[in-house]
């Protein structure tokens, strides 16, 4: 490493590639209004103008709405690399910043002076990988945007099969020009959209590409919708609109969007950061009255994750991914059956599998988290092939088998958490475990119905608690009073497991 780069690393202000990211993503947002109003006027020109002249005419207009398309693809694909240049740069201040705590000094000239300690060196030299390797990516990014301004071409027929695995998605797609990969982003969105095996960075191309659309479906929709499916849709509207905010949000790392469903509550997937270059994804399922109104407070529990392994290891990188790809249930009668966790199963497993074919390098460490029904969704998928590393439990009702050992995760590599004040283990009960308790506290004069009411239950609704030790997962702690929603706040000690878990680190 040469004293100019750690010099040029020292000064750098990764807030200035923000607002590089921002200016793009302005420019996507601009683009996209002129592309909307060209389309309106492309409806009301045809309906009432015929003719040569009028074939000619809207034919070169409609040239000028497609090559506004590219240019927002494009300009989503500028923020992209520079939004993880500067993310990427912020975890190398990090480290330095580490450094300095520990001794190191780096002269106006660059030279650094690294103190008996040789970690806080290793950490200099981290910070300095971490920026090269960046900048090399961003680089290769930027050209891949640049060449696309200069070429536009359609792609052969050929098309994966709709039983193509990811890897063969992978494959295809990986097989492409430039210019192809860039006139099917534009051109075929809505069926790039939801492809596993298409990397995120594509597909949250597409899916943005796709929001307006289906904003404006639901607002058609509305004009004549009544009772119910207004309500429906109302709510569907009120999450497009925060998820439209989420994207756009100028504030900390970028968000990609992998997925985008209207049906029933709305079902989304988002990442934060990419999840093809982390280091480490988490993974967080979703339990029951998920839906894309309240997708922002799931995200949030998700990103506390990651932050807090940044915080813990800055040299690695983390992305956070929320997954809510099935039909969440709403009422407690939904919530007893398991049979939207076995629908959701295999869209979930088909989800990761596809996150492994499109890392790029080393694969990450791939951490799945579920969350009340959203546990039993991962307990169903983790009875089938996996791709995932960890599986974590949190405030699980059961996960559909009654030992880690049913999974085919091995057990060293699953985790449960659930608080002594979270309702889920005592309203959940299994018939036979209301049944033991019964007998307990008719057995034990005096003190058998509070020993009966005090403890949870070891058997829940679907299956042996998760976190009962003789399940055969790693249990951790989690705040007392934390109740059902608490694993995930700040200085807890379930939040600093979690984070380690992601990392690796929790032996």
């Amino acid at each position: 490493m040469t004293a100019a780069a750690y010099a040029r690393l020292r000064v750098t202000d990764p807030g200035r590639w923000w607002a590089v990211a921002r200016s793009w993503r302005r420019w996507a947002a601009l683009a996209g209004h002129w592309v909307t109003a060209l389309t309106t006027g492309l409806g009301r020109t045809a309906a009432s103008w015929s003719g040569a002249a009028a074939s000619a005419a809207l034919a070169r207009v409609t040239g000028l709405r497609n090559r506004l398309v590219l240019f927002r693809v494009l300009c989503w694909q500028a923020d992209q690399a520079a939004s993880e240049f500067a993310a990427a740069l912020e975890r190398a201040r990090q480290l330095l910043t580490r450094a300095y705590r520990r001794g190191v000094i780096i002269d106006d000239d660059g030279h650094v002076h690294p103190p008996g300690d040789p970690g806080a060196a290793a950490e200099v030299s981290a910070a300095l990988t971490i920026a090269a390797q960046a900048d090399d990516h961003a680089a290769d990014q930027l050209e891949r945007v640049e060449a696309a301004t200069h070429r536009f071409a359609a792609p052969g027929p050929e098309r994966p099969a709709c039983t193509a695995s990811p890897a063969e998605v992978r494959r295809w797609w990986a097989g492409l020009t430039t210019a192809e990969q860039q006139w099917l982003l534009a051109s075929e969105p809505s069926w790039l959209a939801p492809l596993d095996g298409i990397p995120a960075a594509d597909r949250d191309t597409a899916n943005r590409l796709l929001l307006e659309e289906r904003r404006a479906e639901v607002d058609r929709a509305l004009i004549t919708a009544t009772g119910g499916e207004r309500d429906r849709l109302r709510e569907i509207r009120h999450g497009l609109g925060a998820l439209a905010d989420r994207l756009a949000d100028d504030d900390g790392p970028r968000a990609y969007l992998l997925r985008l469903d209207l049906g029933e509550e709305g079902r989304t997937v988002v990442a934060i950061g990419d999840p093809d270059r982390a280091d480490n994804v988490v993974t967080h399922v979703p339990g029951m009255t998920a839906g894309l109104a309240s997708f922002h407070g799931e995200l949030s529990r998700a990103v506390r994750v990651a932050e807090r392994a940044t915080e813990l290891s800055p040299a690695a990188s983390t992305s956070a991914v929320l997954w809510l790809d099935y039909d969440a249930p709403d009422f407690v009668d939904e919530a007893a059956s398991a049979r939207r966790a076995e629908a959701g199963a295999p869209a979930l497993r088909r989800f990761l599998e596809g996150m492994r074919a499109t890392q790029d390098g080393t694969p990450a460490r791939q951490t799945l988290i579920g969350h009340s029904y959203g546990s039993l969704v991962v307990g169903k998928a983790a009875a089938g092939a996996l791709a995932a590393d960890e599986v974590v439990f949190v405030g699980s009702p059961g996960v559909g088998v009654d030992s880690a050992r049913d999974l085919s995760i091995p057990a060293a590599h699953v985790w449960s958490s659930t608080s002594h004040s979270d309702v889920i283990q005592y309203a959940a009960p299994a018939p036979a475990s209301v049944a033991r308790k019964l007998e307990l506290a008719a057995a034990i004069p005096i003190i058998g119905p509070a020993l009966a009411g005090g403890s949870p239950h070891h058997d829940l609704w679907f299956g042996h608690n998760p976190s009962d030790p003789s399940f055969g997962a790693h249990t951790f702690a989690s705040s007392a009073d934390g109740g059902h929603l608490g694993y995930w706040e700040p200085g807890s000690p379930s939040l600093d497991t979690l984070a380690s878990i992601t990392l690796g680190a929790a032996r």
